[in-house]
C-alpha cells in the first residue's frame, strides 16, 4: 500500500483479469475465496477485472475478513478516476474526445509512426560479408520463402486492436523487386516441407529472404514453448534452401521471443539474421525497408538468446535469478546468467560501423556520506543510506561507415563481485543519429542511487569497491568507499 501511494503515485489498482480467481483455485494460494478478497482489499486492490469481488466481497464482509472502509476506498479511488476522465460529465459525444473513430486512427500520420516502430524495433543479428543492404537495381528477380513469408494478422502478436491494413513481408517485398514465392511450410508448425520448390527458387532466384518464426499458435498468453528452436521442420528448409542459393541469403525470424538459430549463425551460406518481434501492420514495409536499405537498423535485442540446452537441462518453474554454483543452476536474465548465449541481451548491428570515445567519465572515487546505515530497507531508497550524489558522463560518437545510421548507446553498470551482485545491470541508453563521417554527444547523468542493487531480502543496498561502467564499446573503472 505503502510502495503505491507514495512511492509510484497511483490513484487506483486494477488486477490482471482472473487474477483473484487463480490465485484461489489454480494456484491454491488461499482456502477460501472470501479470504483472497481480503488479501486483495489488504495489497491495495481498487478493480479486479473479471467478477470476483463482485461475487465474494459481501460474503467477506459478513465473515469480518474484509472492511465496509476497504470497499469505500475502492470504490473512492475507482470513481474518482472515472470523473477524472469525464465519464460522469454528461453525453460523451459532446465531450473532447467523442466523435473519435476509425478516420481519426487510421491517419496517413499514424499509419507512417506504425511503419517507422516496426523499423526501430527490426534486430540485425548477422550481416556477413556485408550482404545487407540489397540494392533493388541488382536483384532481378527475389526469392520468398517461408510459412511466415505472407503473415498479416500474426504479425500482430497478442493483445492487438484492429489495424488499419496489413501488410505482409510479401508485400512490402514485392514493392520493391520481382519477387517469387512459396509457402515451403505447410504451416507454422511446418511438419511437412517443399524442398523442391524451394530450392528451385534458391537456385533461380539473386537473392533469397525467409521468413520463419512463429505466431500464436505456437506462443501466447497462457501457450508457452516447449523448445525454443525454429519449429517443426522449419530449421531443415532454411538449411536446404541456403545450400541451394546462388546470391545472399537473408533469414527472418518473426516470433515473440528467442530462438536458438545457432545452426544459422555457423552456416555462412546464411548470409544475414534479422529479428522483426511481432512488428504490426506494417511490419511487412518495415522489413522492406531494412532489407533494402531504405533504413537502417538500430534495434537491439530486449531479452537474452538462450541455447535450447538451457531449456533442456533446467525445470522452467525454477524462477531463481542467482546462479547456484553448488548445483550447477547458471541463472537468469543478463544480469545474472553466464553461460553460452546465441545473442545477448543489447546486441544488435548496423550496416555502419561507429567510433566510441569516452570524454568525461566517472570520478576516480565516489566517497558516499552514510545518513545512518548505507543499507536502503525500503522502496524509498532515494531517500535513505547516502547523501544525494550524482556525476556526468559524456561520449563523442562518430560514423565511421558508409551509411547514415544511429547508434543505440548502452551503459551497464558491473558492481563488486561480493553479495551474489549481479555481473552487471543496465544504468541507462540513448541514442544518437550520424550521416557519414560526422559525429556526436551524448550525456548520461549517473546518481549513486543508480548504483544500488537488491539483496535476496529485497533490500537496496551499494556495494563499497570497484565498479566498472560499460559505455557503449568503451569500459571505465572508479570506486565507491564510505
Amino acid at each position: 500500500m505503502g510502495l503505491k501511494n507514495t512511492h509510484w503515485r497511483f490513484r487506483y489498482i486494477v488486477t490482471d483479469c482472473d487474477s483473484l480467481y487463480k490465485m484461489y483455485a489454480i494456484q491454491n494460494y488461499t482456502k477460501t475465496p472470501e479470504e483472497t478478497v481480503a488479501l486483495g482489499f489488504r495489497a491495495g486492490v481498487d478493480i479486479n477485472c473479471a467478477t470476483f469481488l463482485g461475487n465474494y466481497t459481501q460474503s467477506a464482509i459478513d465473515k469480518g475478513l474484509v472492511n465496509v472502509t476497504d470497499v469505500d476506498r475502492a470504490l473512492t479511488n475507482s470513481f474518482g478516476t472515472l470523473m477524472r476522465l469525464g465519464f460522469f460529465d454528461g453525453n460523451p459525444r459532446k465531450q473532447f474526445y467523442g466523435n473519435l473513430g476509425p478516420k481519426d486512427v487510421c491517419t496517413q500520420e499514424n499509419q507512417d509512426l506504425a511503419r517507422d516502430a516496426a523499423r526501430q524495433g527490426i534486430v540485425l543479428l548477422k550481416n556477413s560479408i556485408a550482404s545487407l543492404p540489397l540494392s533493388p537495381t541488382s536483384i532481378s528477380s527475389l526469392g520468398v520463402i517461408g510459412p511466415n513469408a505472407n503473415a498479416t494478422q500474426s504479425m500482430l502478436g497478442d493483445y492487438a486492436g484492429i489495424p488499419c491494413q496489413y501488410i505482409s513481408p510479401l508485400q512490402g517485398l514485392t514493392t520493391m523487386v520481382q519477387t517469387v514465392y512459396t509457402q515451403g511450410c505447410d504451416s507454422i508448425a511446418c511438419e511437412e516441407i517443399s524442398t523442391d520448390e524451394a530450392t528451385k527458387i534458391a537456385s533461380d532466384s539473386d537473392a533469397i529472404v525467409l521468413v520463419m518464426g512463429s505466431d500464436l499458435s505456437i506462443e501466447k498468453e497462457d501457450l508457452d514453448r516447449t523448445n525454443i528452436t525454429l519449429p517443426g521442420k522449419q530449421s531443415v528448409l532454411v538449411s536446404e534452401v541456403a545450400k541451394a542459393a546462388k546470391g545472399p541469403v537473408i533469414l527472418v525470424i518473426l516470433s515473440g521471443g528467442g530462438m536458438d538459430v545457432t545452426f544459422a549463425v555457423d552456416d555462412p551460406a546464411i548470409t544475414s539474421i534479422i529479428w522483426v518481434g511481432f512488428p504490426g501492420e506494417a511490419g511487412g514495409a518495415a522489413l522492406a525497408d531494412v532489407i533494402f536499405g531504405l533504413h537502417n537498423p538500430s534495434g537491439k535485442l530486449p531479452v537474452t538468446w538462450y541455447p535450447q540446452s538451457y531449456v533442456d537441462g533446467l525445470p522452467m518453474t525454477d524462477m531463481r535469478m542467482r546462479p547456484d554454483p553448488e548445483t550447477g543452476y547458471p541463472g537468469r536474465t543478463y544480469r545474472f546468467y553466464s553461460g553460452l548465449t546465441v545473442f545477448n541481451f543489447g546486441y544488435g548491428l548496423s550496416f555502419t560501423s561507429f567510433d566510441h570515445t569516452v570524454l568525461i567519465g566517472p570520478p576516480g572515487t565516489i566517497y558516499l556520506h552514510p545518513k545512518g546505515s548505507l543499507v536502503c530497507n525500503s522502496y524509498q531508497c532515494e531517500q535513505t543510506g547516502v547523501e544525494q550524489f550524482s556525476f556526468d558522463m559524456q561520449m563523442q560518437i562518430k560514423n565511421t561507415g558508409n551509411y547514415s545510421g544511429c547508434d543505440t548507446i548502452l551503459i551497464f553498470s558491473s558492481p563488486p563481485p561480493i553479495h551474489k551482485a549481479p555481473q552487471k545491470h543496465l544504468l541507462a541508453f540513448d541514442k544518437v543519429c550520424l550521416l557519414p563521417g560526422d559525429d556526436g554527444l551524448v550525456m548520461f547523468t549517473v546518481n549513486v542511487t543508480d548504483l544500488s542493487i537488491a539483496d535476496e531480502d529485497g533490500k537496496k543496498q551499494i556495494l563499497l569497491g570497484e565498479y566498472v561502467l560499460q559505455l557503449g564499446e568503451k569500459s571505465q573503472t572508479f570506486n565507491v568507499t564510505s
